[in-house]
């Protein structure tokens, strides 16, 4: 009889601590929901940057897909981009400006061979890439609400 009341000795404490550590889960855990969503109402769901005591906003631009033939063979470029605005640019703008970025990066990647395409160091495709839209936009008359064009990933196939 001793053992068995040691059990459910053991049993109940373990349920107790069971059900102690469930509550201050939850408790913590919705406190930092709470938290979280006070901090995205304060902020935009952009993420920024303060470089040089100025803010920026990037905006992506994902998976502009290109197709080149190279010795008969069809190779598959995937590039994703961002727009590094000024932290007061109007994020809709942006958004609106998101397919003539797309051209822009599709016309001039499509101009390009496989093999010189392959063999440009990222900086010198970002570069190129970012002198294309501008002038695109000039061309056409509009402001540019971004100040750079950035490469965030590259995939050959």
């Amino acid at each position: 009889m001793a053992m068995s009341r040691i059990i459910v000795v053991i049993l109940v404490i373990n349920t107790a601590v069971v059900v102690a550590s469930g509550l201050l889960n939850y408790k913590l855990l919705s406190a930092f929901v709470a938290q979280q969503q006070t901090a995205d109402a304060v902020s935009p769901s952009h993420p920024r940057m303060k470089t040089g005591g100025e803010e920026y906003v990037f905006f992506p631009v994902e998976k502009i897909i290109v197709s080149l033939q190279d010795s008969g063979r069809e190779y598959y470029f995937v590039i994703d981009l961002v727009l590094q605005a000024p932290a007061k640019t109007d994020l809709h703008k942006l958004k609106q400006i998101d397919p003539m970025v797309r051209n822009s990066a599709v016309a001039h990647l499509s101009t390009l061979d496989f093999t010189t395409l392959r063999a440009m160091p990222i900086t010198e495709l970002q570069s190129s890439l970012e002198q294309v839209v501008f002038a695109d936009f000039a061309s056409k008359s509009l402001a540019t609400p971004f100040a750079h064009v950035l490469v965030s990933k590259l995939i050959v196939q």
